[in-house]
């Protein structure tokens, strides 16, 4: 068993190593390689579609079998969506990759969250999580505007050497990850005590049928589980829609404002220096929330809820460097949100669920984002 800095810091190396990537702009990618916007916006689609039908599967699947595993199944899913992606030559192959790197985004959503708290947690340093969030989330936001400011150098060297690159990466990082210790087993119970000796008896033996139902029986006792939780604790479920609604709206402003920035003028380096730049407002946000620990969440909560809208409003002025503004504002308000409820979350959660739940908080998000993606498109397009 790792040392719990070690556990930390090699989660932080392969947040690190999933993150930076050539081919973030994939946008500007198929873009270049003759793709319509309207195809483009298909396998997005796509992307979305999959991730909705996944995400809380995938929770299930690591609370089950185990955090690190689904970390690795997950590079692995994202490197066959890159390998694809370089033998791409229809709209159909597009959309294929898209379908496991969906894939790929989903087997990590919650696990590396989950793995870190139950690390902390049997080392008695829960109260470290917050600032792990934290420094989490700056990974996030670092490396996505580096990998904004790399979209030039990925349209130089071409999308086969771009993708090819990121197979490399995704390479190292599942040697990280299989250097971590799992913190869960799912031996909650005695029912789960018995799935874990028999099921692998079962199929030495040849019984696979009598092993599948057993682990179907076992991954429905823990979806059904975290729903009877959801439904006791309501506390929770109120933290993850405030925490996901504001998170759309910033992810949306975001989205928006590489669209609406070439409009008012900016283009070219500046563009990706600004869409860098508003990045960074999530750093910081992430990084200050630490300071304000006596704020309530209700108080954190209208605060960034300000942030994000003042963020909004400050886009329609149509001013190119107000506007980057009021994107770093946004972004800021969001991460300090994100921080702060998770902490509250992972504390609330139990650890026999705990992947199967922060999955369930990002199929929230995805819901809201169906929800106000139209409506935001009809507000930035007409104002």
């Amino acid at each position: 068993m790792l040392p719990i800095k070690k556990q930390i810091s090699r989660l932080y190396l392969s947040s690190i190593l999933g993150n930076l990537s050539l081919t973030g702009a994939w946008v500007a990618i198929l873009a270049a390689r003759g793709y319509s916007l309207v195809e483009i916006g298909f396998a997005e689609t796509v992307f979305h579609i999959t991730s909705l039908i996944l995400e809380i599967p995938s929770g299930v699947l690591a609370d089950v079998f185990g955090r690190k595993n689904m970390l690795i199944v997950s590079s692995v899913m994202t490197m066959i969506g890159n390998i694809i992606m370089i033998c791409s030559c229809s709209l159909w192959t597009i959309c294929a990759s898209m379908v496991f790197q969906a894939a790929g985004y989903n087997f990590a959503s919650g696990s590396g969250d989950a793995l870190a708290y139950d690390s902390l947690k049997m080392h008695a340093r829960e109260d470290y999580y917050g600032k792990y969030a934290s420094v989490q989330l700056s990974i996030c936001r670092f490396c996505g505007g580096l990998s904004t400011l790399c979209a030039g150098f990925a349209l130089l060297i071409g999308h086969r050497a771009a993708y090819g690159i990121d197979i490399v990466i995704g390479m190292i990082q599942i040697g990280i990850l299989c250097t971590l210790w799992e913190a869960h087993m799912p031996q909650g119970t005695k029912d789960r005590q018995a799935f874990s000796a028999i099921s692998p008896s079962l199929v030495r033996a040849g019984r696979f049928r009598t092993a599948f139902h057993a682990i179907r029986r076992e991954l429905a006792d823990c979806f059904l589980a975290s729903l009877s939780f959801l439904k006791t604790a309501r506390r929770a479920v109120l933290f993850m829609f405030c925490n996901s609604l504001v998170g759309a709206a910033d992810i949306l402003l975001l989205f928006f404002l590489q669209a609406k920035l070439p409009e008012a003028g900016l283009s070219g380096f500046t563009l990706g220096l600004s869409l860098f730049f508003m990045e960074m407002g999530g750093i910081l946000g992430a990084r200050l929330i630490l300071r304000w620990q006596k704020l309530r969440y209700r108080s954190v909560f209208l605060l960034t809820a300000l942030f994000v809208t003042g963020g909004v409003l400050i886009e329609h002025t149509g001013i190119c460097p107000l506007m980057a503004a009021g994107g770093f504002l946004s972004a800021f308000g969001d991460d300090a949100l994100q921080v702060r409820t998770n902490t509250i979350l992972q504390d609330m959660f139990p650890s026999e669920q705990r992947a199967t739940l922060i999955s369930m908080e990002s199929f929230t998000f995805s819901m809201i984002m169906i929800v106000l993606s139209p409506l935001a498109g009809i507000l930035f397009s007409h104002w």
